[in-house]
């Protein structure tokens, strides 16, 4: 899997239809993968789960459950469900949260690294050994019953780690990293190095970037910069923008013609990514998104 799409759906009429439908066209498109953001409405790796079923063309993914106020159990019985219905072509994403997520349960976020520890070493022992036996300080994870779930293959793991903790942690204990508006620049001097240095086996890196397609470039711009700014006062983005030398998430994004967003593309290939996903592709509306799409799939088919 080294090409992909972010989907969501804007005034749907039924989320999960709408979902599939437009997931169907990707598919007819030729591009090999879809990921799902989890917000607080649907339920991320349900609708993988559902997509997948439904276009069995598809690698599927989420990108990125928050392990704040979840439960390593609970994530690997959804994980491992989603896994089963698609037969394998499932991939799950995490990140360590935020005070967003946090305060949504009701939960201080506090200790981020150590809870991003302690979930993925109660999680990767659910996934391999279909049990665990962890008493930690934030996590206690004692299954009475067996957790493996039959028919699904081995269930990637992945999280949303761009600073140096994270990535040890994740080099560690994860399949790899889901950059999101890390760069280039970024992605060569610091995110690659420092998780391949804590990884075992060379990690995935997939990076998601925001991109689209048009005629319109100054429109897309400036829809960029409005659909974008929130990031920039969350300090795991903000650093990241500054390590690639950018005041604004939105000079991040590719914009323009097919050769433009395709060279921007190989940029995050020759900078140590090994799969892209582009996001934000709707920015300024169907014509685009389709344009956009058709790209992917030709670059895919190459």
């Amino acid at each position: 899997m080294t090409l992909g799409i972010a989907l969501a759906v804007e005034n749907a009429t039924n989320y999960v239809d709408d979902i599939v439908e437009q997931a169907r066209y990707v598919a007819e498109q030729g591009v090999p993968a879809v990921w799902f953001g989890q917000r607080m409405d649907y339920d991320s790796p349900t609708l993988a789960a559902i997509v997948g079923r439904e276009i069995p063309t598809l690698q599927v993914g989420t990108s990125a459950i928050p392990v704040a106020g979840r439960h390593p159990l609970l994530i690997s019985s959804q994980a491992q469900t989603a896994q089963a219905a698609t037969r394998g072509r499932y991939h799950l994403g995490l990140a360590v949260g935020s005070t967003l997520s946090a305060s949504a349960f009701g939960q201080p976020f506090d200790r981020p690294i150590a809870r991003l520890r302690e979930f993925l070493t109660a999680l990767r022992q659910l996934l391999d050994t279909g049990t665990a036996d962890i008493h930690g300080e934030l996590f206690t994870t004692t299954p009475a019953l067996p957790t493996s779930v039959p028919g699904g293959e081995r269930l990637p793991v992945l999280v949303a780690a761009m600073g140096p903790q994270a990535l040890r942690v994740t080099g560690e204990l994860a399949d790899g990293t889901l950059p999101y508006l890390a760069g280039p620049k970024t992605l060569s001097e610091h995110i690659v190095p420092e998780i391949t240095r804590a990884a075992s086996t060379p990690p995935r890196i997939v990076a998601f970037v925001p991109a689209v397609v048009t005629a319109d470039v100054e429109r897309a711009r400036s829809e960029a910069l409005r659909h974008l700014a929130f990031y920039e006062q969350i300090p795991s983005y903000r650093r990241v923008l500054d390590l690639e030398g950018v005041t604004r998430a939105a000079e991040l994004a590719l914009i323009g013609d097919e050769e433009t967003v395709a060279a921007g593309i190989r940029r995050y290939f020759d900078a140590g990514a090994t799969e892209v996903v582009l996001t934000a592709t709707d920015l300024t509306g169907q014509t685009d998104h389709r344009r956009t799409i058709a790209l992917l799939g030709e670059l895919a088919r190459r």
